[in-house]
Order: C-alpha cells, then structure tokens, then sequence
C-alpha cells in the first residue's frame, strides 16, 4: 500500500491512541431518563459521585422524565460517542419501553454501548393501609369480590413498575385500573394519601414507608425476602409461580464508543462499586452491587427485551 494511502489510517491510530490517553480530560455528563428523587435518580447520583472519584473528573447529572424513560434515554443514543455523554439504564428504558410503545426514538440494542453494569435490586407490592389486606391471597380475594374498584399506580407507562403490576395482573386473573404518573415520586405521593390503593414499588424506598405504617408491604418480588423487610413473604411465597422481579441498573454510552474507552470506565465502574466504602453506601440504600462486563450487560438487555416483550403482548398493554 502506497504511503499517501497510509498516512489517513496512521493519523486515525495516533488520534484514538491520544484520545485513549487524555481520556477523561473534562466533565462527563450522566443522563438520568427520570425525574430527581426516584430510585433511578437515586442511583444516578451515588454512582456519579463514585465514578467522578475514580476518573478524577466531576461526572454531571442530567434529569430528564417522561415516556417510560425514553426521552433522556434517546438524548444519549444521538450524542457524540465520545465518552462524555452516559445514561443510567435500566428495565424501563432498555426492556421494557421498546416493547410496549409503538414508536421508540432508539433501538435497545443497536444504539447504545454497555460500559458495565451497577446494581440490582428488588420490588415489593405496598398497599395503603386503609385496604383491608396483608397478603397476596386477600389483595387478590378483594380485588375479584370487587373488579375494577381499585387502582393500582406507576411511574409511568412503560416503568417496571407498570409492568409488574401486568404480570401480577395476568398471573391472578384481577380486574385493576392502572394510572401512570410522571415518575414514582408523585405516585408514591398519592399512594401516601389514600388516594391510591396499591403499587409495586422499588424495594429499598419502601422501607420507611413501611417501617412507619404509612405503607404495608404484602410481598417482594425478590427470589428471597429481603434482609430490609424480613418478615414480608416473596411472591413466590405467596404461591405465584416464576413472579421474580429485578431492577438492574447500569451505564451505557451512544452506539460507537471507543473501545478503549469502554475498558476505562467499566475499570472504574468495577472499583467504585466493589471499594467496602462504596459497597456499604449502595447496601444501605437497598441496592446490591453488581459489576460486570459489558457483554454481560449486553445480554442482560437482550434477555429483558425478550422476557417483557412476552408481558406486554400477553397483558394487550401496547401504548400508542
């Protein structure tokens, strides 16, 4: 080959080389697709902080709701692929969105970059304690007795929380009306006031609503009881077979990032959530940490795709 034809190809090498090397040389944006306060938020901020102490960069969180995740999720699938534009993912916008909207502004897989994943952890079915229930058999008991009386909230169409209360739905045969809220915040709100009946709400901010007696938890959607509720039953418990229900969290970047980039922040990712410091922050907020590869990630949200494509089709729960 021709020197004239090499020299574009080397400049590219030296490029990405110096990139690889300078990378991180300014502040990295992290997307949160939901409004401040809720789990996903919640996350957003604690891993920031650590991630930002491990790059030596100041990592700036950006909230943006709405539409199961979607819009600050497709913010990040049109950036730059640079390394300076990340979102939080999860079920909501990766699995379970793409199934249940008719039009997505970004493909699950083909538009993102898995960096490695951060956490896990579960939900748990609360009710106001104004319902005369305690366990899953008399929340299915009233609810038959009386269809389509009660109503049951989310954070949104298209947030995990709707579409555990499907599969909830189709696994017991009850008639409820869900209504979505802009994020769990307002709907655990109204649920606060009596002004909703139920909800699957994220597990670890259940516990002081719970502990209080302003929520009673009927039962977690975990594969074991959880050690922040160990006297609430699992689904599985309960008597409904194959109900296991995880929120994983993790971090991605646009279709196209560098792959040297990706080794750099799944390194950090894996020593911000593995540190006995960082481990403790995440546990004692609910949320199990839970580093990997970004292959592992990718599959992650290739089996989630799957899995909840089957719920929404089953539940008829296609939003226009």
């Amino acid at each position: 080959m021709k020197l004239h034809y090499l020299l574009p190809l080397l400049a590219l090498a030296c490029a990405n080389f110096t990139h690889a090397q300078n990378y991180p040389a300014r502040n990295i944006v992290l997307m949160v697709p939901a409004p401040a306060g809720g789990p996903t938020d919640i996350v957003g901020r604690l891993i920031g902080q650590m991630l930002a102490a491990e790059i030596g960069q100041q990592v700036i969180i950006e909230n943006r709701g709405g539409a199961g995740n979607m819009i600050g999720t497709s913010v990040t699938a049109k950036a730059k692929p640079d390394g300076y534009s990340l979102v939080v993912g999860s079920p909501s916008a990766l699995s379970i969105s793409p199934n249940l909207y008719k039009s997505v502004p970004y493909h699950p897989v083909n538009d993102f970059t898995p960096v490695g994943m951060i956490a896990r952890t579960g939900t748990v079915l609360v009710a106001h304690p104004s319902l005369p229930v305690k366990t899953v058999k008399d929340t299915v008991a009233l609810a038959k007795s009386r269809p389509g009386e009660f109503n049951f909230a989310s954070g949104g169409n298209g947030t995990l929380s709707h579409l555990t209360m499907e599969l909830f739905r189709l696994n017991t045969g009850i008639k409820v009306l869900h209504v979505p809220y802009k994020g769990s915040g307002p709907a655990t709100t109204d649920l606060l006031a009596g002004e909703m009946h139920l909800m699957f709400h994220i597990l670890p901010l259940s516990v002081p609503f719970v502990r209080s007696n302003k929520l009673r938890a009927i039962a977690a959607t975990t594969a074991e009881r959880s050690p922040l509720l160990p006297d609430v039953p699992t689904m599985l418990q309960s008597g409904l077979k194959d109900f296991e229900v995880t929120t994983w969290y993790g971090i991605l970047g646009p279709a196209g990032l560098p792959r040297d980039v990706v080794t750099r922040l799944n390194t950090a990712l894996g020593a911000a959530v593995k540190s006995p410091a960082n481990a403790k922050r995440l546990s004692d907020n609910g949320l199990d940490p839970s580093h990997g590869t970004p292959e592992a990630l990718a599959q992650t949200v290739a089996s989630e795709l799957a899995r909840w494509a089957g719920v929404v089709k089953a539940a008829g729960s296609v939003v226009q």
